[in-house]
């Protein structure tokens, strides 16, 4: 009658306690049900089978943590067992006062007991619990026996006329010496009444659950120390909450969680289709100008600032940090936390392996790589009728198609099922890719700067560092688990003889692409040192931006409200003419003395270049100066001046390293208020533009080149994707991260020259081509003196030491 599915389960009497829990487990997790009465025997329902059940989904009322709440009066979240209430509601219904008067419950044991109890003595009435029988009382008192469902009613010094009391089909009301018996059918009716009233109250809550609603956040206590500790020592002088205790104050739902420990936890993607209809939040993209070895602190801008915006100003706000990878983590760079007093907690955690997203995809990689080279061996060695027999076995006398080898004969033109029904050349051209040995462009991955693997071929294939796999670009474009699945499948690992692509879903392998990385899609739930973890894109405004606006923004949708410029006094001497330095050396003293002109100069060349490119993009542009110790007042100023001279809506100095959110509060409220002006959002190109046309774009509106120069291998490479009809992609360009052009040495905004394009390459399944410039390699190398030196193991505690 009120709209709800009931589906009755029935246990055998011979059911143990452990499968009876069992049974409870699996309605816990069951999505779909959302409201659960245990109606066992007493000598079963025992305080291990009650409590196995969620609360929420209790509507019995019998869990230990229900009858805690009905103790304290709160019943915003439990529930009251449905006979205690009957019994107490049709009491309050009757003329004469309960006010004061005294109730004897007998045979009130268990949970049902204890919540009329509660409930008699909410209604001003006093309860004594006794185990004596009806039988032996002289007096008139109200005697309760939970478990048979018999309710006899006494009062104490008053006659009631009682006849319409009913609490079940087997209540019975006795009156000593001056009533008679009256026995009632109807009361069930009540009981069962409130029962359904229990289970309409849940399905309430669950889809009240499922709206969006503004966050009960409990900020960390930061307590910031002069001079700032070490990055780890920070982190692990901060007791972060639990990652099950962070998701319930911003609203994810129990459900929507897999824990990873104590500390991080995968959010299930269903999220996404529960809040599907909630407005869009501001949308902010924190870049750099051009990086240096001296580093700029875009994580630690990113987490400040979230810090600032959650703990501070009380505005609700994420930071989307990639995954560190192993690579810089144990090479120069170091980790990738943030740092000081605003970072990712605990950092080891963070730095270290996280949830192994990196590692699903290198297994992913490989895996595609072992594939490739199997694939030719098989074909090379066993003819059509071989092949076909083994990649279409005979299983019980049962020879089929895989849905994975159907769908390669639709595109192949062949639409036949049947595997007996294939003519010798349908066989043959299902069986042979036919690789081109010279034309595989698939690389395996390792997670390691490692410069020998240069030089090294496996089969047909070189290496690369696993973040540079077209499988973490997939990664971060897909937006569901069909999207991932879909461009996984498109993926061309190399060319036939024929001249056509070869996908991973040619190898049959995509299905199992998808299974390695289906974890690996759910984003990682952490939270900094004051409050929970804007997006960041990598390197400076001219690599990582341009990439973000151009590549992810058409694919997601979204669109940019402001841009966070992360700038710093030193950085900004070496773009405008300091010495070059090396990690590990002393500073020059043009670096930690005051030096207006080198200043000056750096913001003229590389920060307004990098302020004019967001600007391409008619997005507003805050710059934030990281600032360190060694930079002075005149400096700093300087600095905020120029970039406002130069186009900056707003240029703040920050402090979060050494005192957290507290100090990029400043930088929050100018954010706050660029968010609020206009945005023009644009893209740099028409996607339909040739794709030379597009690397000629980039290259001068962006890098501030003359003009662009092909190479024969390049210039043959975009008429293949020309032809294969790829040409519509946007341009993901691969270039040195250390200057506007091809040449890692020239600083500031450099002009007047060529950018070579040695090769072009394409990543189908992410959805791109991109152009190698220069020299610039996919697999770095580790320096002389690797971080690794420092990082340790304390045996004993386990404590971790050396990362930054």
């Amino acid at each position: 009658m009120v709209g709800l599915n009931i589906t009755h389960i029935y246990l055998t009497k011979e059911c143990s306690e452990d499968e009876i829990v069992e049974e409870v487990l699996k309605l816990n997790e069951d999505p779909g049900v959302h409201g659960v009465c245990l109606q066992l025997p007493s000598s079963v329902l025992t305080s291990r089978v009650a409590n196995a059940l969620k609360p929420e989904k209790d509507v019995d009322g019998i869990t230990d943590l229900n009858m805690g709440r009905l103790v304290r009066g709160d019943f915003s979240k439990g529930f009251v067992p449905p006979v205690a209430s009957a019994v107490v509601d049709l009491l309050e219904k009757h003329d004469a006062p309960l006010e004061g008067k005294t109730v004897l419950l007998v045979g009130s044991e268990g949970p049902l007991g204890f919540a009329l109890q509660c409930l008699i003595e909410g209604s001003g009435m006093v309860a004594l619990k006794s185990q004596w029988s009806s039988a032996s009382l002289q007096r008139q008192v109200i005697i309760f026996s939970p478990y048979t469902f018999t309710v006899e009613v006494f009062f104490l010094n008053s006659l009631l006329n009682l006849s319409s009391l009913v609490a079940s089909h087997f209540i019975t009301i006795e009156f000593y010496q001056t009533c008679s018996l009256i026995s009632s059918p109807h009361g069930g009716s009540l009981c069962l009444f409130l029962m359904k009233n229990n289970e309409c109250q849940n399905s309430s809550r669950w889809l009240q659950e499922q709206q969006y609603r503004p966050w009960q956040l409990r900020s960390l206590k930061l307590q910031t120390l002069t001079p700032v500790p070490s990055d780890i020592e920070i982190s692990r002088a901060q007791t972060p909450k639990p990652v099950t205790q962070l998701a319930e104050e911003i609203g994810l739902l129990p459900g929507e969680l897999e824990a990873y420990g104590r500390n991080k936890a995968k959010v299930r993607l269903s999220l996404l289709d529960r809040l599907h209809t909630q407005p869009d939040g501001n949308y902010v993209l924190v870049a750099g100008i051009t990086p240096t070895p001296l580093g700029e602190g875009k994580s630690t801008v990113t987490i400040g600032l979230v810090q600032a915006f959650s703990a501070h100003l009380k505005l609700n706000s994420f930071a989307c940090l990639r995954q560190p990878s192993q690579g810089p983590t144990f090479g120069v760079k170091g980790g990738a936390a943030g740092g000081g007093y605003a970072q990712v907690i605990p950092m080891e955690e963070f730095n270290l392996h996280l949830t192994g997203d990196i590692h699903a995809i290198t297994a992913a990689n490989n895996l595609v790589a072992a594939a490739v080279d199997a694939r030719m061996l098989h074909e090379a060695t066993q003819s059509d009728k071989a092949l076909f027999n083994r990649l279409v076995p005979s299983v019980n006398g049962v020879r089929k198609f895989s849905p994975i080898q159907i769908s390669r004969l639709q595109r192949l033109g062949i639409n036949k099922t049947e595997p007996t029904s294939l003519s010798p050349q349908e066989v043959s051209r299902f069986v042979r890719l036919d690789l081109d040995p010279s034309k595989i462009t698939w690389q395996r991955v390792v997670d390691t700067n490692d410069r020998f693997l240069r030089k090294i071929t496996v089969g047909q294939t070189g290496f690369d560092i696993a973040v540079a796999s077209e499988i973490m670009a997939i990664l971060a474009l897909a937006d569901s688990l069909e999207d991932m699945k879909n461009r996984l499948a498109r993926m061309v690992v190399g060319t036939s003889r024929r001249g056509q692509p070869v996908t991973a879903e040619d190898l049959g392998v995509s299905g199992a692409l998808a299974v390695l990385m289906k974890d690996a899609i759910k984003p990682t739930l952490m939270q900094t040192l004051e409050v929970i973890l804007m997006t960041e894109a990598g390197f400076g405004a001219d690599i990582g931006m341009e990439k973000f606006f151009n590549i992810k923004c058409r694919a997601s949708g979204l669109r940019p409200n402001v841009v966070v410029l992360v700038a710093t006094v030193r950085a900004l001497k070496m773009h405008g003419g300091g010495p070059n330095v090396s990690a590990g050396a002393p500073l020059p003293k043009e670096y930690i003395e005051e030096n207006l002109s080198l200043v000056a100069d750096g913001c003229r060349s590389n920060l307004r270049k990098q302020i004019q490119i967001a600007q391409l993009f008619g997005v507003p542009v805050v710059v934030a100066l990281n600032v360190f110790k060694t930079d002075t007042l005149a400096e700093i100023d300087l600095v905020c001046q120029i970039a406002k001279e130069c186009g900056a809506s707003d240029a703040v100095p920050c402090h979060h390293w050494s005192q957290g959110g507290r100090g990029s509060v400043e930088l929050a409220k100018a954010v706050k208020e660029a968010v609020s002006r206009p945005n023009n959002f644009q893209f740099l190109y028409n996607i339909e533009m040739p794709i030379v046309e597009k690397i000629r774009t980039i290259a001068q509106k962006v890098y501030g080149a003359d003009d662009i120069e092909l190479s024969p291998e390049a210039k043959a490479k975009v008429d293949y994707y020309n032809q294969q009809g790829f040409g519509s992609l946007p341009i993901c360009m691969a270039k040195t991260h250390l200057s506007l052009s091809h040449m890692p040495d020239k600083k500031g905004a450099p002009t007047g020259f060529i950018l070579p394009i040695r090769d072009v390459r394409a990543s189908i399944g992410a959805g791109f081509i991109y152009p190698l410039v220069g020299t610039m390699s996919t697999m770095p190398g580790l320096p002389t003196r690797p971080c690794f030196y420092d990082i340790d193991l304390d045996p004993v505690t386990e404590e971790i030491t050396g990362l930054f």
